[in-house]
């Protein structure tokens, strides 16, 4: 790993459950400018346990007194959905710059009253969606700013395999639980729509944003068949862009993730792998002016860690956001709000109309 930079982020996490375990802390631990500093969680066992493995300096259970540490810096919060919000609020009042995860919350008015938290604060908020910092990805992102001209067609799809979990239970580490976790008072998982879109979507939507811009309505359709729950989006893009998005969960087939972009000057396709492999995505570029299509390795696949690596960059260099900000995650719950309510009556919904939960 490069060796660590002598100006760096110190870093508390909130949360030391599956995510924090998965992607969180080891970013933190090999970040070449970021360090953890402390993790937090009510669970004495998981935390005490999550000090030791991933060398933290401190350990909290209790998040107040993590947010009065003036050697903490930035708050990454990894809990449940519900906790996302009010979580990132009082991170803020408290001073500390957010790296939250993804959704960045459960309903458009709750993000709202984030967003004016966000704006009163001055500090940097940044939300989870961490493919923004696929190499993959960037590329497609850089050609289609600087090379592409008009994007006429976007075509993108996320489809979660019934062998998902036997392939991440390979690759991930071995998740460590407690019975003294605190959970949300629902359970997320009880109406399988609203969780497939929140834990999916929101990925789909944000892919389809970074590439082709602001969404200004959807028409959706939605399949719950033998097992499969399968949105078929049209989506509308400020730019005049045609858009047309599938999210489908349970397919029986590997994991099928990618996208299709068609333009002016070029056009290009791209193959997403499950982001715990940690490999950068197959995107052909195809350039009219040459006639030949181009492929950056991105050997560097470790998104979580890149996230965080470009997040304390902005923190500490004053470098622009590479990653989603307060509006781009606002603009994805908007979206998700808006195909659930399309699903349901069948007409086009205008983001701009939207309100509640999905």
């Amino acid at each position: 790993m490069p060796v660590k930079q002598e100006k760096r982020l110190r870093v508390g996490v909130l949360g030391a459950g599956q995510i924090a375990q998965a992607a969180h802390f080891e970013s933190c631990t090999k970040a070449v400018n970021a360090d953890l500093h402390a993790i937090c969680d009510v669970a004495d066992d998981l935390r005490e346990r999550m000090v030791i493995t991933h060398g933290a300096a401190k350990g909290y259970n209790d998040y107040d007194r993590m947010l009065a540490d003036p050697e903490i810096d930035a708050v990454i919060i990894a809990t449940a959905d519900a906790f996302h919000v009010p979580a990132t609020i009082r991170a803020l009042e408290a001073g500390k710059h957010v790296l939250c995860e993804k959704p960045m919350g459960l309903t458009v008015e709750e993000c709202e009253t984030l967003k004016a938290a966000v704006a009163a604060s001055g500090k940097v908020f940044q939300v989870g969606h961490m493919k923004r910092f696929d190499a993959g990805l960037q590329a497609a992102k850089t050609f289609i700013d600087q090379e592409m001209g008009e994007i006429v067609a976007l075509k993108a799809w996320y489809c979660d395999s019934t062998h998902r979990y036997p392939m991440t239970d390979a690759v991930q580490p071995l998740i460590v639980t407690s019975a003294n976790a605190r959970k949300p008072s629902a359970n997320p998982k009880a109406d399988l729509r609203r969780y497939y879109m929140l834990a999916h979507g929101c990925h789909l939507i944000d892919t389809a944003r970074y590439f082709a811009g602001d969404i200004v309505a959807v028409t959706a359709r939605l399949s719950e068949r033998a097992g499969i729950w399968c949105w078929f989006v049209d989506v509308e893009f400020a730019s005049g862009t045609l858009g047309h998005l599938d999210l489908t969960v349970q397919v029986r087939m590997d994991w099928h993730e990618g996208f299709q972009i068609y333009g002016q000057n070029g056009s290009v396709i791209g193959k997403t792998y499950n982001p715990w492999y940690y490999k950068t995505s197959e995107v052909d570029i195809f350039r009219e002016a040459d006639g030949a299509t181009h492929r950056v390795l991105g050997a560097d696949g470790h998104f979580y860690r890149r996230q965080l690596e470009g997040f304390a960059r902005t923190i500490l260099e004053g470098t622009p956001m590479e990653g989603a900000d307060i509006d781009d995650g606002l603009a994805s719950v908007r979206a998700m709000v808006a195909i659930a309510r399309s699903a349901e009556s069948g007409e086009r919904v205008a983001l701009a109309d939207v309100s509640g939960g999905v």
